[in-house]
């Protein structure tokens, strides 16, 4: 049987797929770690939470791992505008990276909106 569409849990793949070689680089290329690392892991945890949502046992328990998952989303865009805001990255390599997660921040918002109204 195949799986439905997941917009959110697809986004948040891609993202993490695009954040890995990012911060990659800027280790590489800038031999910036702190920053990249804290991207990189708040980056990748979007998606984690959101799979553990899916897979939650309880709608209180979706709820709290979308809730997460969107508190990493704003971790992640607030690293992405420090690193372009310090120049470490120009804004033409930093720019679709805070658009998809802007995308993520609207789409979790949504979906937890709706699962706190299903809860009460």
């Amino acid at each position: 049987m195949k799986e439905r569409p997941n917009p959110v849990r697809e986004k948040s793949y891609e993202f993490a797929l695009k954040i890995i070689p990012f911060c990659r680089d800027l280790m590489e290329r800038k031999k910036e770690y702190i920053l990249s690392r804290q991207l990189l892991r708040s980056g990748t945890s979007i998606g984690a939470n959101v799979e553990e949502g899916v897979n939650a046992q309880s709608k209180k328990d979706f709820a709290n791992k979308m809730s997460i998952a969107l508190k990493e989303s704003y971790e992640s865009r607030y690293w992405l505008s420090l690193i372009r805001d310090s120049r470490l990255a120009t804004q033409n390599e930093i720019g679709n990276l805070l658009m998809n997660v802007q995308e993520l921040i609207a789409l979790l918002t949504a979906i937890l909106k709706s699962a706190r109204s299903s809860i009460s």
